[in-house]
């Protein structure tokens, strides 16, 4: 038997589709069985294992990548780690000569994989490794001094500059499976799903896996991307694409995201003024600038980017930490936003600026807590977006927003939430507060509190700390 009709191994990892994959396209024309595996090895990705929410995601996308797997007549394998030994024992079982995988950019993951690749190379074992997660590899962006960009609005435009994404290819038809497959996992073995069932919630607000994804880019691209540059500011209407977890696993490409969005003239870059097209794939760009910052400055998983944050007199406030991660700062905006966060796994990308700027400017508490506490509980928990946008609103990352950009909660809420609707989803025990003051509880009248029904303090919250006090120690503590 040739190498090119002997098995070949695909490693899926966050990359839970068929359509435009390079890596499970490049073992399909090798017209040769193909072993599709998937490999559960948490401990591997460093200080940074997937959270709660997104091991949710997790078991259902993997469910739904098997089911479309099984229509083509092959199926998902899955085995537990450790990744080296599970990928050799592979290969001896299916006679495999090939490996292929498409690339991650996490700092751990990257390590982990060149020493993969490094052991299969010298087993005598091709390996193929391409790029399926972003339109430009971080390193093929760079500056006309040959470094990496850390303002996005010029590294946006070097990529603009270059030649438009291909088009995205097709799923394979068939896949033909090895005669004798080897034995694997149920998925119920990886033990992803949460033993108390906090994530009933979930279930209506999400439906993951590849072909609901491109439903939801369909929909969006129908039906809302024409009223994105001024909906998607505003938590209480649909206005945002809600496409950020099918990224992070996978189930859609940024190229299929770039075509759809932009049908009208997908094959040259995105240079309309003012189009709708434009505004949303800036926020494409905006992740790719996440993973370009990543992949040169990895020490910001941890360490601020701006060496000068790394003794800032951050507080440690236990209680103030909690209220926060509960929803109960007596901030409304604030705890909508972080009671979505908890009942859905998502939270509105506005708010999320402005529940961050809440916790590192009016409680003054690192940017690593609200980090931890988002990967924990974020469907769409990603290390490189994650890092970035907490660095920007904390002040100490690239491109970050200035450290006197003090997002304040009540006119926030009373620009972007003016009726209150979304509050009133997700604080619903102020839903009767009239609109002038359901983002300002604290300046109810009496009489208003008691036609509400709210006692301040029992019924909700009395703010946690005075915006316009903690402003001042905020502009105190960054000046300096």
């Amino acid at each position: 038997m040739s190498d090119t009709a002997r098995p070949s191994i695909v490693w899926f990892r966050h990359d839970l589709r068929l359509a435009d994959n390079p890596a499970l396209t490049a073992a399909f024309e090798r017209e040769s069985p193909v072993v599709c595996v998937f490999i559960w090895a948490p401990d591997e990705e460093g200080d940074w294992p997937p959270g709660a929410a997104s091991r949710w995601w997790l078991h259902h996308s993997l469910a739904r990548l098997d089911e479309q797997l099984r229509a083509r007549g092959n199926r998902l394998l899955l085995r537990r780690g450790p990744t080296m030994e599970t990928l050799q024992s592979l290969t001896t079982e299916t006679g495999a000569t090939a490996v292929f995988w498409n690339r991650r950019y996490e700092p751990a993951v990257v390590r982990r994989d060149a020493r993969v690749l490094k052991e299969l190379k010298h087993a005598g074992v091709e390996v193929v490794h391409t790029n399926s997660a972003l339109l430009f590899e971080p390193w093929d962006v760079q500056t006309g001094a040959g470094r990496p960009y850390q303002v996005f609005t010029p590294f946006w435009k070097a990529c603009l500059a270059k030649p438009a994404p291909e088009e995205p290819w097709p799923a394979p038809q068939r896949l033909c499976e090895v005669a004798a497959p080897p034995a694997g996992l149920e998925l119920s073995e990886l033990h992803l799903l949460p033993r108390i069932p906090w994530d009933r919630g979930f279930y209506d607000v999400w439906q993951p896996g590849e072909l609901e994804a491109q439903q939801e880019l369909s929909r969006f691209v129908a039906e809302r991307i024409g009223h994105y540059p001024l909906a998607r500011d505003i938590p209480g209407e649909a206005g945002t694409s809600r496409l950020s977890p099918r990224l992070h696993f996978g189930e859609l490409s940024p190229r299929q995201v770039w075509w759809q969005s932009n049908r009208n003239n997908p094959g040259s870059s995105i240079q309309v003024p003012g189009s709708p097209a434009n505004t949303f794939l800036r926020e494409i760009g905006w992740r790719e600038f996440a993973h370009h910052i990543l992949h040169h400055f990895p020490q910001t998983v941890r360490s601020p980017l701006r060496e000068r944050f790394d003794n800032f007199p951050w507080r440690r406030d236990a209680a103030a930490l909690k209220a926060w991660q509960r929803g109960q700062t007596g901030y409304p905006i604030v705890d909508a936003g972080l009671r979505e966060l908890w009942a859905t796994g998502w939270m509105h990308n506005r708010v999320r600026m402005i529940v961050g700027s809440f916790l590192t400017k009016d409680l003054l508490i690192s940017w690593t807590a609200g980090a931890r506490w988002f990967w924990d509980t974020l469907v769409d928990a990603d290390l490189a977006n994650n890092t970035l946008g907490w660095q920007w609103i904390a002040g100490c990352g690239a491109d970050a927003a200035p450290y006197f950009r003090i997002f304040n909660p009540v006119s926030q809420g009373e620009k972007l939430d003016g009726d209150g609707r979304y509050v009133r989803r997700w604080a619903p025990e102020i839903s009767q507060l009239p609109d002038a003051v359901i983002h300002r509880p604290w300046e109810a009248d009496p009489n208003e509190l008691q036609r509400a029904g709210i006692e301040l303090g029992r019924d909700y919250p009395e703010p946690v700390v005075d915006h316009a006090v903690a402003r001042k120690q905020a502009l105190e503590a960054y000046g300096k």
